[in-house]
C-alpha cells in the first residue's frame, strides 16, 4: 500500500497561541513566533509518525496491488471519515470508479475499512499491474485542534517546549523528561497495525 497526500490539514492540532501559552511566552512578543511554528510542525510529525494517525481532516489517496482474499481493506492513519470513492485500474489502462452499491464505508472501526456489501464480490477485472486500485478517503479527529485528544495536544506541547528550550542541547542516546512523558501520554492512542486482508 502506498499512501499519498491530497489535501493538507489546514492547521495543527495546537495553535500559536496555545505553544505560546504554554512556554510562558508574553502573546505580544512575536520574535520567535516563526521558530516555534516550526516547532509545532515538527512536533505535530513526530506525534502522526509515532501514533501511525493523522490528527486534523485531510484527505489522502491509498493505491492498493490487489484486492484483499478477505472482505474488508484497511485504510491508513485511523479515524476515518469518510470514503469519497474507490476506483480500479484494468490492464488496458481505462480506469473504472468502483460503486457505492457494492461496498460499505466503516467509521467506526480503527483503522477504519471499506467492507464488501452482502452478496457482492471484488471487481473481477484483470488489474493494471502498477497501483491499479485507489482509494480517496478523508481521515482525522476534526478539523479543529479542539477536536484532538486533550492527551496528544499535551504531548505535542510538552515537545514543543523540548524543542524550543534545548536548542542545540541534544545529548545522542539522551532522551528528555518531557519526550518520555510525551510517549506515554500517547501509546494509549497509538494505532495498531492492520493487515490489508
Amino acid at each position: 500500500m502506498i499512501a499519498v497526500l491530497k489535501t493538507a490539514p489546514a492547521k495543527y492540532p495546537v495553535t500559536l497561541k496555545e505553544a505560546k501559552e504554554h512556554l510562558n511566552i508574553t502573546l505580544g512578543w512575536t520574535d520567535d513566533d516563526l521558530s516555534i511554528i516550526g516547532h509545532i510542525k515538527v512536533a505535530t510529525q513526530k506525534t502522526e509518525k509515532f501514533l501511525r494517525r493523522k490528527l486534523i481532516t485531510q484527505t489522502w489517496y491509498a493505491y492498493y496491488d490487489s484486492w484483499p482474499g478477505g472482505d474488508s481493506i484497511y485504510l491508513p492513519y485511523g479515524k476515518l471519515q469518510s470514503v469519497t470513492s474507490v476506483k480500479y485500474t484494468d490492464t488496458d489502462g481505462n480506469q473504472t470508479e468502483w460503486s457505492t452499491d457494492e461496498y460499505n464505508t466503516d467509521i467506526y472501526s480503527d483503522p477504519g475499512r471499506v467492507v464488501l456489501e452482502y452478496g457482492y464480490s471484488w471487481p473481477q477485472s484483470s488489474l493494471h499491474p502498477q497501483n491499479p486500485i485507489v482509494i480517496e478517503f478523508v481521515c482525522g479527529y476534526g478539523d479543529a485542534g479542539s477536536d484532538v485528544e486533550d492527551s496528544i495536544k499535551h504531548a505535542i506541547k510538552l515537545m514543543i517546549d523540548d524543542l524550543y528550550n534545548h536548542r542545540g542541547d541534544i545529548v545522542v542516546g539522551v532522551s528528555s523528561s518531557n519526550m518520555r512523558v510525551s510517549k506515554d501520554l500517547l501509546w494509549p492512542y497509538r494505532l495498531h497495525q492492520r493487515p490489508t486482508e
